[in-house]
């Protein structure tokens, strides 16, 4: 199992806590952008330390609903250039307070744009309850990045409308924490690969090596 962390401007580049305690890290999200016009002031320092401790490491976009879909992904495009292997999330925890099917729609239509511009399927990182309000419909093509604190690591609710979780995280204690239950090339292969991407996640096995995982 695979050992990660998701930080933002809240954490500072050296202040990764888990990494000064010792403790393994093999995968870290990055906060780049939120809604159309917001950039993460520390995504640059923390994007480059990513790189420079090996680590696989993804960039995610908080969603803000209450705009456009396509204002969010011109601002998240503007500030990624993702490189082979590099995972790319949408955050979709912020409501603005739309109703479900909005919610759902725009997240739709970001993913899709992604997936069509940089030729790879975003995560999708959420929360069960929001999910089961009907705010991630029609997300189940795309990876399950699931927040849920509830129970040990690698063991999360998998909320419909997906069947599977990918990314587990379980923890904002020190800083926030994630499993991967899979090897470093499979995670790998969900990021961008410089090509053709489209391959059916319907038959991937997202949760990293068993099939038959379920929540």
């Amino acid at each position: 199992m695979l050992h990660g962390i998701d930080v933002s401007a809240r954490e500072e580049t050296d202040e990764w806590a888990v990494r000064r305690a010792g403790e393994r890290v093999d995968f870290v999200f990055v906060k780049a952008t939120e809604g159309a016009k917001r950039t993460d002031p520390r995504f640059v320092r923390h994007w480059r330390l990513a790189a420079e401790r090996g680590l696989v490491r993804g960039a995610y976009h908080v969603a803000r609903p209450g705009g456009d879909a396509d204002g969010d992904v011109a601002n998240f495009l503007r500030t990624v250039r993702p490189e082979r292997g590099d995972l790319l999330a949408l955050d979709l925890t912020v409501l603005d307070g739309r109703p479900p099917h909005e919610v759902a729609e725009f997240a739709r239509r970001w993913c899709a744009r992604i997936r069509t511009e940089l030729r790879v399927p975003p995560f999708v990182y959420t929360h069960s309850w929001l999910a089961h309000g009907g705010n991630c419909a029609g997300l189940e093509g795309y990876p399950l990045w699931i927040a849920a604190h509830l129970g040990p690591p690698g063991r999360p609710e998998v909320p419909a409308p997906w069947r599977e979780w990918a990314v587990h995280q379980y923890t904002s204690v020190p800083v926030n924490r994630n499993v991967y239950a899979g090897t470093r090339r499979a995670l790998a292969e969900f990021g961008y690969q410089g090509g053709d991407c489209e391959a059916d996640l319907r038959t991937r096995d997202v949760a990293g090596g068993d099939p038959g995982r379920r929540g």
